[in-house]
């Protein structure tokens, strides 16, 4: 996939746009402005674009609504990178902390993934402790699957990895290959999301990884030319072993 498949999902993206449209968002004051349909955030043109639904997205601020939430329905198949992070050993923190501190340590985790993850990625999900990113040819420049890698390590550094003791442990998956990307559901009750055997891999490359790792799949590894430890990995749900390359950035001084 590729090419003009990613032209066509884009268009689908940007259905609410028309000629009239275009000229419009022209002459409306410059200002931060969503990335695909170009609609302006603040000043005057922000009041007007938002006051017809045109918010910055959940999934991204740099993106509008528009352009995802409110999306026509239905999608195609392309490819897409798909990131999971997920707080290590949250269930027995849960267990032995109050409700509160685990509140406050999710915020601070989620706060940290969103500012690191929104500069390349669409934030599909924070789930408990999990949170889930796609990156999507064509949609911010450079390459996605190198974008991917350089976010999962900007997270962890971000959890503490690159000092002494990280605040929290936190382990990543990253898997990128053909999956439906688009807005499934019913009626309002719809999301943005991507389904596919990429999706489920990533899943279960990120439930390998101990915290302060990146377990990516060969084909992350080839194209973003990264370097680790090859390993052979026993996925649940997987006939076959999954080949994996992990990078560690857990500091020796760091006991584990």
């Amino acid at each position: 996939m590729g090419g003009s498949d990613e032209v066509d999902f884009f268009r689908l993206l940007e259905s609410h746009r028309t000629r009239l449209f275009v000229r419009t968002m022209r002459w409306l004051p410059r200002g931060p402005r969503c990335a695909l349909c170009r609609a302006p955030y603040e000043g005057i043109g922000g009041r007007v674009m938002g006051a017809v639904g045109f918010a910055p997205s959940r999934k991204n601020p740099r993106l509008c609504s528009r352009c995802f939430e409110r999306a026509p329905m239905g999608g195609q198949e392309m490819e897409v990178g798909v990131l999971f992070a997920d707080i290590r050993g949250f269930t027995t923190l849960a267990e032995h902390e109050a409700p509160d501190r685990i509140a406050d340590l999710l915020n601070r985790f989620y706060g940290a993934a969103v500012e690191v993850l929104c500069r390349h990625a669409i934030v599909d999900k924070l789930v408990g402790d999990e949170v889930m990113a796609l990156y999507l040819p064509g949609l911010f420049d450079g390459d996605p699957v190198e974008h991917m890698l350089d976010d999962a390590e900007a997270l962890l550094a971000a959890a503490g990895y690159d000092e002494d003791e990280p605040w929290v442990e936190v382990g990543v998956g990253l898997d990128f290959g053909t999956a439906f990307v688009g807005n499934v559901g019913a009626g309002e009750v719809k999301d943005f999301t991507a389904i596919g055997d990429v999706v489920n891999t990533a899943a279960r490359l990120q439930s390998a990884a101990g915290g302060g790792e990146i377990v990516m799949s060969a084909t992350v590894g080839r194209r973003a030319g990264a370097g680790g430890e090859p390993r052979e990995l026993s996925l649940k749900g997987k006939r076959e072993p999954e080949r994996a390359l992990v990078r560690s950035m857990r500091r020796r001084s760091v006991k584990g």
